[in-house]
Order: C-alpha cells, then sequence, then structure tokens
C-alpha cells in the first residue's frame, strides 16, 4: 500500500509517536482495568497513572493552580462548561470569529432558553489581528459577561492573543473560556493566571495522544452546574454529585486507554521539548506555504506570514469545488479536508461560506517527501485544469 501523505493533523494528529502505541498497548494489556471501582492493585495502578497525567499536562500548562477534568472529547467539555454557567436574559457573550460547532451550536440552543445578546470579537479581515483597541471599547460598551476564544482556528490557524483579551475581559468579571484544541502542546501557553477561568484541550490533536481524550483546567472559582450525572467511584451512598473536582464532571468510567496514550504523549512532548516541536511545525508550515504561492491557480485564505498563525492553511482553487480537489488529492494518496470544518462561522468571516476550502494541516511528523509530493499532484492540477 503506497504511503498516505497526511495533511489533515488539524482534524487529528497523525501518526503519534511511536511511544504513544507502545504504552497503550502494554498499559491495557497489564492494568486495563475500572479506575477507583475497586481496592486491588490494578486499580491502584491505574488510578495513579491518571494522578500523573493530571500533573504532566499541570506542568505543561504551568498551572499547579489549577484543577485538571478528564472528559471524552473537547466537545463534551465544552458543553459542561457552557451549558453549566449561571446564564441569565440579556447576557452579553462575546466570541471569535473563528469558533467550531462545539461551541456556536451550544451557544444556539442556549438562546432558545435565554435572550443572549452574542458579540463577535473584532478581527481586521485583511490582516487576521485581533484589533484590541476595538476591542476594549466593544467591553465598554457591553459589559461582557462571557468570552469564549479559540487560541487557534481549526480553519486558518490564526493564532488569538489569549493574555490580552481575558486581561480585558476580566476586568469587568467575564467568565473566560479559551479552547485550545488546536494549540495545547505547540503553543508554550502559562494558564496560572486567573484571568483564564476555563481552558479546554483535546488530546488526539496537537498533544499528539489517541483519540476519546480532552478535558479541561480550571481554578474552581466558578462551577458549572454539572451536565451529567451517575457514578463517580466516591460517596456512592449519596444521590448527590461530588462538589469536588474533578469527580463532579467525571461522570462514569474513565477511558484507561485513551488516559495511558495521552499519558506517553506528554512524556514524549516533555522529552523532545514542546519548543522544538512548535519549531518543526513551524518550519513545515513555512514548506507549505512555499508550495503553495508557487501556484497562481490556488489562492490562500490564511495568514500568509506563518508567525502570526500554526500550521493550518485554507486554499480556494480555481475552477473547482473544494470537495473536486479533495477528491483528486485522495486519488493521488493526499488526505487534506474539505468543506466548513465544523465552523461555518469562519468561513463566513474569510469570505468562503457555503463552499468552503481546501484545508492542509502539519505536524512534527511531516517531511520532505510529504512537500515534494504534494508539489507534484498540484502541478498534475494545473497543468490539467
Amino acid at each position: 500500500m503506497d504511503k498516505t501523505v497526511y495533511f489533515d493533523n488539524a482534524a487529528t494528529t497523525f501518526p503519534k509517536p511511536e511511544e504513544v502505541y507502545i504504552f497503550m498497548d502494554k498499559f491495557y494489556r497489564e492494568y486495563g482495568v475500572n479506575v477507583g471501582r475497586g481496592q486491588h492493585k490494578l486499580a491502584f495502578t491505574a488510578s495513579n497513572l491518571i494522578a500523573e497525567t493530571r500533573i504532566l499536562l499541570q506542568d505543561l500548562f504551568h498551572c499547579p493552580n489549577k484543577k485538571v477534568v478528564f472528559t471524552h472529547t473537547a466537545t463534551e467539555a465544552l458543553n459542561i462548561i457552557l451549558q453549566g454557567l449561571p446564564i441569565g436574559d440579556n447576557y452579553n457573550i462575546y466570541l471569535s470569529p473563528f469558533e467550531h460547532n462545539a461551541v456556536t451550536r451550544v451557544i444556539n440552543y442556549l438562546q432558545s432558553i435565554y435572550k443572549l445578546n452574542i458579540h463577535t470579537l473584532m478581527v481586521d479581515k485583511t490582516t487576521f489581528t485581533y484589533d484590541l483597541e476595538k476591542i476594549k471599547y466593544q467591553f465598554t460598551e457591553n459589559k461582557p459577561n462571557i468570552v469564549v476564544v479559540s487560541h487557534a482556528s481549526n480553519v486558518c490557524g490564526v493564532v488569538a492573543p489569549i493574555d490580552d483579551i481575558c486581561v480585558l475581559s476580566k476586568a469587568y468579571d467575564a467568565i473566560n473560556i479559551i479552547d485550545m484544541s488546536q494549540t495545547a502542546g505547540l503553543i508554550d501557553t502559562d494558564l496560572s493566571s486567573d484571568a483564564f477561568d476555563f481552558a479546554v484541550f483535546a488530546g488526539h490533536k496537537t498533544l499528539y495522544g489517541p483519540l476519546g481524550i480532552a478535558g479541561f483546567t480550571c481554578s474552581g472559582a466558578v462551577k458549572p452546574a454539572p451536565l451529567l450525572y451517575g457514578g463517580t467511584g466516591v460517596d456512592s451512598a449519596n444521590q448527590n454529585l461530588p462538589e469536588t473536582i474533578p469527580e463532579r464532571y467525571e461522570v462514569a468510567s474513565p477511558n484507561i486507554i485513551a488516559i495511558s496514550g495521552l499519558n506517553a504523549a506528554l512524556k514524549w512532548i516533555d522529552k523532545v521539548s514542546i519548543k522544538s516541536i512548535f519549531e518543526k511545525e513551524k518550519k513545515n508550515h513555512k514548506r507549505l506555504l512555499e508550495v503553495l504561492r508557487n501556484f497562481d491557480n490556488i489562492k490562500i485564505v490564511s495568514p500568509t506570514n506563518e508567525d502570526t498563525a500554526i500550521g493550518v492553511v485554507s486554499c480556494v482553487f480555481d475552477g473547482y469545488s473544494s470537495d473536486s480537489i479533495g477528491q483528486i488529492l485522495t486519488e493521488h494518496d493526499i488526505a487534506v479536508r474539505t468543506g466548513l470544518h465544523c465552523a461555518p462561522s469562519a468561513h463566513q468571516f474569510l469570505g468562503t461560506f457555503p463552499s468552503g476550502t481546501v484545508r492542509f494541516s502539519v505536524s512534527y511528523f511531516n517531511d520532505d517527501s510529504d512537500f515534494e509530493k504534494l508539489q507534484e499532484v498540484l502541478e498534475y492540477i494545473e497543468d490539467n485544469a
């Protein structure tokens, strides 16, 4: 079977570090039991792995003062937070223009219950720069109650200045939620500040872990109402959920095999260093842009300055729909993502709604042969247009 050149890393990074595959198989064979539901040594070992993984995340995010809650997906984490917050009529909720449906569909649902005022943070459509002066004015005109910001867009890669935005909004006692699905483990981020109430991570993306494990960090100062109810393995006689975090939000059996994979991935990140991973992706991002810029029939609709974005690039091709290009690339063993990428609001901002774009996204593991193959296939598309 021919090698697939993989440029769909914004969906999930692939491949994973070899250590992840090896440790998941070994751990599940030897300790794949239910955590917190038994007094035997196997359960204790599994419980210790989960505790260690929380500490590894606290270390990665420089936030020993924050709690780490595990969920199965980042979408689940965002639902727990957004649906559990104390929200009322006339709340001012600010979103970036680049939010995923994991945020916007929840907000849409909440709008069916409350009379909410939804505002979009100001971003320059030419430079993709967040306009902090205009955002400051927005907050002055309409005091923010909740602010949700994708640290980096899954459509065009633009990185938000989350420190600046959250400091501005926290002056109004806003609840700040950062979606780090595309940046956790890639951009070295200090989450210890009280300005960050919640930060969501996806284990299977830039953390290089498996599918099935995600979560969020929180201080506990804001405590959302639970979304799910059930067994937690502690205080079982009490029909109310525990007040303690993370137990309050970790209902049912944890996904121990996925957590073991995340554990191995975090140790790999520590070994390689987040700085080296970031620099390698920057190098691959620059190489990707160089290839795409060789073709007049390709319009890049992402920041062309790789210093303002991560390695996620959206394009449109003259004379082709995004799905048609995706099919041609698939026939040549190149994996990309086409369409709206579960983020229609981002495409409305970019002017690519409803047709969408062809999205290329790189990772630490892309190499020169990947870009050479892409160059070759793009030449084929140009010659046969």
